[in-house]
């Protein structure tokens, strides 16, 4: 597979991945801030649903982008400083993709405790986190 496919194909995963995970947590803010039983059932299927749904993409934006590393190969990866801060970033993405399954459990079981403005917050996390991984990605400032 060429280094375009295989870029296209990371970048196409990748913007799935942030279309579910920007809004994740907006259904949690409405998950939050509700008091409707049918409502908060309603929400605790589409919380699960979506998350399930965007991991597979996190899954091939990583393989891809993993794919891309080989390809470019490990003299081009040591030189490449920008790209060993883009991947701590998402590796950060990923803990907080995996906390959203822990979330996701909390409200599941009944025990969120948490207010719609903590989810309003963490909502912005991902959004920061792409903001820098482009910035490193198309200017590659070091």
């Amino acid at each position: 597979m060429t280094i375009l496919w295989l870029k296209a194909l990371h970048v196409s995963f990748m913007v799935a991945w942030f279309a579910g995970i920007f809004y994740l947590p907006r259904l949690f803010v409405n998950h939050a801030e509700s008091d409707e039983p049918k409502v908060i059932e309603q929400l605790k299927g589409m919380e699960k649903r979506l998350l399930y749904f965007i991991t597979p993409f996190a899954l091939l934006t990583v393989l891809f982008g993993s794919a891309l590393i080989y390809q470019y190969g490990y003299a081009w990866f040591v030189a490449a400083k920008w790209l060993h801060v883009k991947i701590t970033l998402v590796l950060a993405l990923i803990i907080y993709h995996g906390y959203c399954f822990k979330l996701l459990k909390t409200f599941q079981a009944d025990q969120n405790t948490r207010s719609g403005k903590f989810y309003r917050i963490f909502n912005e996390v991902p959004v920061l986190i792409l903001f820098a991984v482009i910035i490193l990605a198309y200017l590659k400032p070091f």
